[in-house]
């Protein structure tokens, strides 16, 4: 009997209901986070205009530093965490090394980031002496943010077919011809959407750049080499919001919805990247 009741209830009826909730589970997943990017609309709105964005007196000195510090820190960063997949996967030889240094980077993934700050502090502003600098920011949140690449890009080296590999050596194609013409392009949609969505992160952090890089005010606020201090928005909207009693709470709602924009378009610019690339490649 109850094999025969089985049968009565229609698979697409079955598939209907799962999407269904799975759509229920994904409107109630992002309604909370689009109701907090409309609370910070709602009670920024009368600060937020172009003049804001775009003048020395408004957003535009922490915009432009937080660019810089988000570039430098790619620059630094995608190439030791993509050379570093491009080892464990194509190159390292499994065993119990491996394994450990997998472990270690998937737990450097969770410390906290104000631990990479005070490693920041002690290692690139004092043993190094360079001081409070944009450098030293971009080399903090590049070690933030590598145990993030490295898993993103082993992961999408890893979805690459086995078989492309050993039909492009069985051509006479040497390992790392074939890792450059075969692997590394059908991974680059993988790869670009990891290292975008750690960099983005990275934007967000005000921990690491409080002991490293960023400054509230700065007689000049555009840097004009790696060695000077910026001004950074994650931390200009810490400032504002806990030390600043007097600015009005429309500008400091501004500044989070700013930020919050920002992160959120480079996530889009991910997702746009990787459907792009995908097209291309197949």
């Amino acid at each position: 009997m109850s094999s025969e009741r089985g049968h009565l209830i229609d698979p697409r009826v079955s598939e209907k209901f799962a999407f269904g909730t799975l759509w229920v589970l994904m409107i109630l997943v992002t309604l909370p986070v689009f109701g907090i990017i409309g609370y910070m609309l709602y009670r920024g709105a009368e600060s937020l205009s172009w003049n804001l964005l775009t003048s020395m007196d408004g957003l535009l000195p922490a915009i432009s530093g937080t660019a810089y510090l988000v570039s430098l820190t790619a620059l630094v960063a995608a190439p030791i965490g993509v050379g570093a997949a491009i080892y464990l996967s194509e190159y390292a030889t499994p065993g119990p090394l491996v394994r450990l240094i997998r472990l270690a980077i998937i737990n450097l993934a969770g410390v906290p980031s104000v631990v990479y700050g005070l490693f920041g502090l002690a290692a690139f502003v004092i043993m190094f002496g360079w001081k409070r600098c944009l450098l030293s920011g971009a080399c903090t949140l590049a070690l933030l943010v590598l145990p993030l690449i490295i898993s993103a890009s082993e992961e999408a080296l890893r979805q690459v077919p086995q078989g492309l590999r050993e039909g492009s050596l069985a051509l006479g194609a040497s390992k790392w011809q074939t890792i450059r013409r075969v692997v590394l392009p059908n991974a680059l949609p993988g790869i670009i959407t990891g290292l975008i969505l750690s960099i983005a992160r990275a934007a967000g952090e005000t921990a690491p750049i409080l002991f490293t890089a960023a400054f509230y005010s700065l007689s000049d606020p555009f840097p004009n080499s790696v060695f000077d201090p910026i001004i950074a928005m994650p931390y200009q909207l810490y400032v504002t919001a806990t030390e600043q009693p007097h600015v009005d709470p429309s500008f400091t709602w501004a500044m989070a919805f700013v930020l919050v924009a920002m992160v959120l378009g480079l996530n889009i610019i991910a997702t746009v990247i990787r459907a792009r690339l995908r097209r291309r490649r197949w």
